[in-house]
């Protein structure tokens, strides 16, 4: 390894991928800005977890896991965390009563919803300081990469407009 950052640009690299590495750090702060902001003790994976849960419903703890990737202990680690907050409950499966999920808290859809809107204010922010034509070609570019990246237009689309 030579020591310099990965997400620097160089002679080689591409330039759409550059652009969505700046994009994407600037992303990154205005998500963390918005977290800490609502709950500093909440932290970006667990808010992770928090919004899945919000738009796909209740999860089993591998469920859940898998939807974010991580192994199932880390989930459960998560989980026990997340409910001593009061953030989410465990509850039997409304399907197999065997089975126990993991469910939003009436304060973990409060924190949900004060992160998304704090975020989308300051994306607003950002968005206002371009012009027209930019946030339109904006929009149609974020789509069409939302949509490649796997992303669930209507989960987001319902969330943002709760």
């Amino acid at each position: 390894m030579s020591g310099e950052p990965l997400d620097m640009p160089d002679a080689t690299a591409d330039p759409v991928v550059d652009a969505l590495l700046r994009a994407s750090r600037a992303l990154v702060a205005i998500s963390a800005r918005s977290l800490s902001a609502v709950n500093a003790d909440v932290t970006l994976p667990q808010f992770r977890s928090l919004v899945v849960l919000a738009t796909s419903g209740p999860q089993t703890v591998s469920a859940l896991a898998d939807r974010l990737a991580v192994h199932a202990s880390t989930m459960t680690r998560m989980c026990n965390r997340l409910v001593a907050r009061a953030l989410v409950v465990r509850a039997p499966s409304a399907v197999d009563r065997r089975e126990v999920v993991i469910a939003l808290t009436a304060m973990g859809t409060t924190v949900v919803e004060n992160v998304m809107a704090a975020r989308r204010k300051e994306l607003d922010e950002v968005m206002r300081r371009m012009g027209a034509d930019d946030r339109l070609a904006a929009v149609n570019a974020l789509n069409k990469f939302a949509q490649a990246a796997g992303e669930e237009p209507r989960a987001v689309r319902q969330l943002l407009e709760e």
